[in-house]
């Protein structure tokens, strides 16, 4: 394989575009693309012509306008490009089909702001994601809005923060005389998964229904040996994942780093980073791809943030930073950033915007799936803090208490045998215990789960960023020494804001006390933590920054509060179906093969005790009797919810719900334990992780 030949073949890139397009019409696309300029519509239709012509070289026969609806996955709806031509047909792709589709806006959660019977919707180009050739059919990256206007999808919004971070940004960058056209944020998402047998997978109603097994004893070796991180790849393991990588490349997809992660049968895949549009589109259609790629050597592709208990689950680390389209990191120290002023401010901004919206920001992540990960010892806790490591937490110390900062002179690594090289060393250690760690020239948002479309933390952390660059700017502007008064600002937000700086141990049981001293929040479950999104000023930073309106803003959280209710919902009566069909009457068989054992053996033995089989069937029955009592109350307290009431339900489900099934759970994975695995009626732990060779 000709890797740089095979890199982004299916895509309508720059490249392609430069070929294809007219001068004057590419210049123009580009100028929308690379500096945000309005598009001119007038080039659309030679856009279309060549796009179809690059389409159907590639073998496409139709288009789609592929758009992400409020449901958090992907949407498209396929047109053939044919038309009509006396007896005949042609095929064409005009600039109107381009710009807008039309699909059914009545289908799609819109958090009650687009009636039902009000169905017309209209999708609409973003030409600064390129379109792509998949599976016969050109894809048009679109953002979806209903006939009103209110976006009823992640890319609007997303278009919309990053234009508020571009306008915020460049005011601050205009004071310390640098022109720019264009600051945009880059993301890097990494992407957590497991890897399963199609076969064992096809046994578990619960995976196939829920993404997660809702019963399931802890297999006798987990991860405790610590020996599958970084691990050899089993041969179907690494088949997957180099198909996958040519999968990706082919629609210019930077896969760059693949191995095994912690738990067994997980595995990770990192990207380089992209500009955050193109970052969340590659991503999605990652996702995608894995799961087809999986399908072909006959495994399944589990994105749920915690398919198994008792190990590590799968997240998504979001590396963010801001830069101009002169190549500026606005998030990069430099070599002495004690005198880099407008370093230290940038940093100044984040530090404050995560401090004052760590509610906004903590929703943003949440979800039913997500809520099994945030606080384990596995992922960051559900309270939000920021580490900055050693050199950076000790200049932010400096400023804050008005001492002289000195820099470390330990910058060099070594192991102290000639045969190795000294090697520079970072100025920063990585913590993997913090949601929002500073780690060179970004900073790694952990906390989004492995299934999340990131665009939700992005909106988030780009809105509320620009809202406090907008502060900046608007007390620097007019300032008579730039360079005073940026240090002055810094110096007290620093310290206004000190508190969300932790740079220790967020697994130490020492954290969430200390946290609840500092006044931060710790929202540990869906419900409790997305209501923070009705209060006014969490609504105003979003309306201020043109991001979302009101009705959207509030339309988004009731999603989210309407999606957990479901979610619980559905994984609730799952279990009961499986506890009610399967488990219980399984039990009771082996229970029942058991006593006709005893009584067999009395009948030929005479008075033996037969105590360990009397044993077995005792406790067998006493954890059935509980089990049967614990679905009778979950079938009790699920009926009881008004689930049409979601901001109510959710509260339910988090603090009723979760607790009965948790219950339940406990006593079926404790008969699991004491069962033939001849009368088990699903596949265990070790047949889920360990099958794949």
């Amino acid at each position: 394989m000709n890797l740089p030949e095979k890199f982004g073949e299916n895509v309508f890139n720059d490249t392609v575009q430069k070929e294809m397009l007219p001068k004057e019409v590419y210049k123009a696309l580009r100028a929308t693309i690379e500096a945000g300029k309005q598009l001119d519509v007038s080039i659309a239709g030679a856009v279309a012509a060549a796009m179809k012509d690059w389409a159907v070289s590639k073998g496409a026969t139709h288009y789609t306008h592929w758009f992400q609806p409020l449901t958090g996955l992907t949407a498209e709806k396929h047109d053939s490009f044919i038309e009509p031509d006396g007896d005949k047909v042609i095929m064409r792709l005009t600039g109107n089909s381009l710009i807008v589709g039309e699909p059914d806006a009545s289908s799609f959660p819109s958090g009650g702001s687009r009636a039902t019977y009000m169905a017309r919707g209209y999708t609409a180009w973003d030409p600064t994601s390129p379109a792509f050739v998949k599976d016969g059919t050109l894809y048009i990256p679109t953002i979806f809005v209903s006939y009103t206007g209110e976006t009823l999808d992640k890319k609007g919004p997303l278009l919309r923060s990053m234009n508020a971070i571009d306008r915020q940004a460049k005011r601050v960058l205009k004071l310390f005389g640098i022109e720019c056209k264009k600051v945009a944020t880059t993301v890097g998402p990494e992407q957590e998964y497991f890897l399963i047998d199609e076969e064992e997978y096809l046994k578990r109603k619960d995976l196939q229904l829920t993404g997660r097994t809702l019963f399931g004893a802890p297999v006798s070796r987990g991860q405790e040996l610590e020996d599958q991180y970084f691990g050899v790849l089993k041969p179907r393991v690494a088949a997957f994942m180099r198909d996958l990588d040519e999968e990706l490349w082919s629609y210019g997809i930077p896969s760059k780093t693949k191995h095994n992660e912690v738990a067994p049968a997980q595995h990770e895949m990192a990207p380089i980073f992209s500009t955050t549009n193109i970052a969340v589109d590659n991503n999605m259609l990652t996702m995608e791809i894995m799961k087809k790629v999986a399908q072909k050597h006959g495994l399944v592709c589990l994105l749920h943030e915690k398919p198994f208990r008792g190990i590590n689950g799968s997240g998504k680390h979001n590396n963010w930073s801001m830069s101009t389209d002169t190549g500026l990191n606005l998030l990069n120290p430099g070599v002495n950033p004690e005198t880099n002023t407008l370093f230290k401010l940038m940093l100044a901004a984040v530090i404050k915007a995560v401090d004052d919206y760590q509610g906004p920001l903590r929703a943003s992540v949440a979800s039913a799936a997500n809520d099994h990960r945030l606080g384990a010892n596995e992922a960051p806790p559900a309270i939000i803090s920021i580490y900055l490591g050693d050199q950076l937490g000790a200049l932010v110390e400096s400023i804050i208490k008005g001492e002289k900062y000195t820099a470390s002179s330990d910058n060099k690594c070594g192991i102290g045998v000639p045969e190795s090289p000294i090697f520079p060393k970072d100025a920063t250690d990585r913590n993997r215990t913090s949601p929002f760690a500073f780690t060179g020239n970004k900073f790694e948002f952990r906390m989004l789960g492995s299934q999340a479309n990131v665009s939700d933390a992005n909106i988030c952390l780009n809105t509320i960023v620009a809202s406090t660059l907008e502060l900046f700017a608007d007390e620097l502007e007019g300032a008579a020494s730039i360079e005073q008064a940026a240090n002055d600002l810094i110096a007290r937000e620093l310290k206004a804001h000190e508190r969300i700086i932790f740079n220790l141990d967020g697994y130490g049981p020492e954290w969430e006390p200390e946290a609840a001293r500092r006044g931060l929040l710790n929202n540990k479950n869906t419900a409790d933590a997305v209501p923070v999104f009705y209060e006014k000023k969490n609504i105003d930073v979003f309306v201020e920054q043109g991001v979302y309106t009101e009705a959207e803003a509030i339309a988004r959280a009731d999603i989210r509060l309407e999606n957990y209710t479901k979610i619980i919902n559905i994984e609730a009566l799952t279990m009961l179906e499986m506890a009610k069909r399967d488990v219980i009457p399984a039990v009771s068989d082996f229970i029942g093969d058991l006593c006709q054992n005893v009584a067999s053996k009395q009948a030929v033995c005479g008075e033996i005790p037969f105590n360990a089989e009397k044993k077995l069937i005792s406790s067998l029955s006493k954890l059935n009797d509980e089990a049967s009592a614990a679905v009778d109350k979950l079938e009790a307290d699920l009926a009881a919810i008004d689930k049409e009431q979601f901001r109510a339900a959710s509260q339910s489900m988090a603090h009723i719900i979760i607790p009965d099934m948790e219950e339940l759970r406990k006593y079926v994975d404790e008969m699991e334990t004491l069962t033939s695995s001849d009368y088990w009626p699903y596949p265990n732990y070790f047949d889920l992780l360990y099958s794949v060779k």
